[in-house]
């Protein structure tokens, strides 16, 4: 397990402008100079939108091809939202895609009911533990942060860590920020791992204003890099060594309690 280099992609998106959106992010991909994983925000080819009628993406569809083509040509993984349709379903889709083309793919469990996102997506039923670059990473999407169950860290008999990074997507809106904020800061303490959160920035087609707050805590909960309001990459490592000095340290998740989701 080595250092692992994150960049999150705060940006203001293009409202229901699929292509734009495309363009922006490949601009913006081709200006980091080296990192191991671009964190997009959700839907972050549309903006939170409810018309999955008129953007979804079959499974391998448009923006699919592109993040496959931009994990090989940069040689680094890529991970994000899309609107997506599978069998008669819409769904809220994170793809992480790998620096040889492979992926994988989780769909948002929790809906975000007063938005209506309920009555037009299915729920996803499946957490998702990626290993890469020896990493164990659980990747979510935005109104997941508020339900400490699902992300919470499983004791197996391999390791009392299920995974080493929590990741976060989302479009939180500015007048909720607050509780942006404390959960991710939260979620890392509660599971001695790393917790990532990209936000977007702006105004989308409700009108809902965006003020960002994209942020990266360790273990302990330390703020290690935070942007507010500004369309901008936020680029740090991880340090491998440094978790697994705190989790030796401080091994709390041997006391945590046993469960299972259903």
């Amino acid at each position: 397990m080595k250092d692992l280099t994150i960049s999150l992609f705060q940006a203001d998106l293009h409202w229901e402008e699929i292509d734009a959106n495309l363009a922006m992010f490949e601009e913006m991909i081709w200006s980091v100079d080296q990192t191991d994983l671009v964190v997009l925000p959700e839907m972050f080819t549309t903006g939170f939108s409810m018309s999955a009628d008129k953007l979804a993406e079959p499974p391998g569809g448009k923006t699919f091809k592109w993040m496959r083509q931009m994990a090989i040509q940069r040689k680094l993984a890529i991970t994000g939202s899309v609107i997506t349709k599978e069998q008669g379903n819409f769904y809220n889709r994170l793809y992480f895609v790998y620096p040889d083309g492979s992926s994988k793919q989780y769909d948002k469990k929790h809906l975000f009911n007063l938005a209506t996102e309920g009555d037009t997506y299915t729920a996803g039923t499946e957490r998702l533990i990626i290993q890469y670059e020896g990493w164990r990473i659980h990747p979510m999407i935005c109104y997941d942060l508020r339900f400490p169950v699902w992300a919470r860290s499983k004791k197996s008999s391999t390791s009392i860590y299920e995974y080493d990074l929590l990741l976060y997507v989302a479009n939180w809106p500015d007048t909720r920020v607050n509780a942006w904020d404390t959960l991710l800061e939260a979620r890392a303490i509660e599971n001695l791992s790393y917790c990532a959160g990209v936000n977007r920035v702006g105004t989308d087609g409700f009108p809902k204003d965006y003020n960002g707050h994209s942020g990266v805590y360790s273990p302990k909960g330390d703020q290690l890099v935070f942007s507010e309001s500004k369309e901008e990459i936020l680029t740090t490592t991880l340090s491998a060594s440094d978790l697994k000095e705190y989790r030796e340290n401080f091994p709390f998740q041997e006391d945590s309690d046993e469960f299972e989701l259903k």
